[in-house]
């Protein structure tokens, strides 16, 4: 009776708790969501603070770019941070300092102000994806990581689409002060939540890691050792072109499509909300495919191929205004497929122990693709050429599948080396 009372109890703790997973995942969700609330926590704006501080759009512009480089620049050390004190700590720390840089926003009176601030929420923000992953990667069991991912990327496309609504409603009843002091409130009572979970976001086997990784250096390894193999570059690259397209399609899409096919503001707009909605069915979906196979740059070689040839109908300007908008959603969705095994593409090339590091360096591509997309892709229409955004959108797109074909070969070697040695 004792025997089989204990085989019981050992089946029951060596199945991974389904509540204990979806509380995590839960969790970092809304923290991640929080973090994308914050990329636009300015742009939509800009009206209001073009008119308050007599500012030029370039001005403006410069804004966010300061906030994507200090995000790109702080993320890839942010990594290392993680991985020596533990995710939760730093993950508390970025949310805080968003709370802080909304409430500094607020109270702006000059542009050195804004741009303060928004170096102080690029460096909040940097800490996110290091932290986040790490936390599920630890957290989470195995069979449930593409569906951790794959809420983690829903949870981004939420904070994105939260944002302009959020801000642009307390601007126009109140002003834009009180939009940017009410925003402060959410990363406060996010981490008031995410303290009260406290437990569920331990660090205890993160600390391991970190122990087992500090033996190994001491063994004669380096906590640089990861940035040799060629599969993190690759994903560095893979996330940079990546984020090129995305840039491209958040920044420009709207007045693109309006050049084209002479929609109104509000089709345009409407391209691409359907393409923020169809990506995040895409990632539910994205996130099945994923836990069902270890290949997973087929399944992002797959959903890349088909958006970049639908970006490329876009651009000919060859299908009904009507059409065009759909097809806005069948990128966005093809995108969102992408999104989990893009995810778990980087976990398999990781090296046990530098996860943090390693996600720090890789996602900093994305914010510097962020920063550079509506550079090169403002020119573009200047110049009096829309299509070649969708065409660029396209090739990015089409590029992203090589980075991710590479990353997956090489891995597969590496795991084949080891096995045999």
């Amino acid at each position: 009776m004792h025997r089989q009372f204990k085989e019981v109890e050992m089946s029951a703790t060596a199945i991974p708790s389904l509540r204990r997973d979806a509380q995590v995942i839960g969790l970092v969700g809304v923290a991640h969501g929080v973090s994308h609330f914050f990329h636009l926590i300015l742009a939509p704006l800009f009206p209001w603070l073009k008119e308050a501080f007599s500012l030029s759009y370039a001005e403006l512009g410069f804004v966010m770019t300061v906030f994507f480089i200090v995000s790109g620049v702080g993320q890839a050390l942010a990594g290392f941070v993680v991985d020596r004190v533990g995710a939760r700590t730093v993950l508390f720390a970025g949310i805080a300092l968003l709370g802080v840089a909304a409430l500094l926003l607020s109270q702006a009176q000059s542009y050195a102000m804004l741009l303060a601030g928004s170096m102080l929420a690029g460096l909040g923000n940097s800490v996110f994806h290091p932290a986040d992953f790490t936390l599920l990667n630890k957290r989470v069991s195995t069979q449930r990581l593409g569906h951790a991912f794959s809420v983690h990327g829903i949870s981004g496309n939420l904070g994105w689409a939260a944002a302009p609504v959020f801000l642009t409603t307390l601007a126009a009843l109140f002003n834009w002060r009180m939009a940017l002091a009410a925003a402060a409130c959410i990363p406060f009572a996010t981490l008031v939540i995410l303290f009260a979970c406290r437990d569920l976001l331990g660090v205890e086997e993160i600390k391991t890691a970190v122990a087992a990784g500090g033996k190994s250096a001491a063994a004669g390894g380096h906590a640089l050792d990861f940035m040799r193999l060629p599969a993190v570059w690759m994903c560095f690259a893979f996330f940079f072109i990546t984020a090129m397209a995305l840039g491209g399609i958040q920044s420009f899409s709207s007045p693109g499509l309006r050049a084209l096919y002479g929609m109104s503001l509000a089709s345009a707009t409407a391209g691409y909300t359907a393409y923020m909605l169809a990506s995040a069915a895409g990632m539910v979906v994205g996130g099945f495919m994923a836990s069902r196979t270890t290949r997973h740059e087929r399944t992002i070689a797959m959903a890349f191929t088909a958006s970049g040839l639908v970006s490329l109908v876009i651009a000919a300007g060859i299908v009904p205004p009507l059409l065009a908008i759909v097809l806005m959603g069948v990128i966005g969705f093809g995108a969102g497929i992408a999104g989990p095994s893009r995810d778990l593409l980087i976990r398999a090339a990781a090296p046990k122990n530098a996860t943090g590091r390693v996600y720090g360096v890789v996602y900093s591509g994305l914010d510097i693709g962020l920063a550079g997309a509506p550079v090169l892709f403002g020119a573009l229409m200047d110049a009096g050429h829309p299509s070649w955004l969708f065409i660029g959108i396209g090739l990015f797109q089409s590029l992203a599948i090589f980075t991710a074909v590479s990353v997956g070969v090489n891995t597969a070697k590496r795991s084949e080396v080891a096995a045999a040695a």
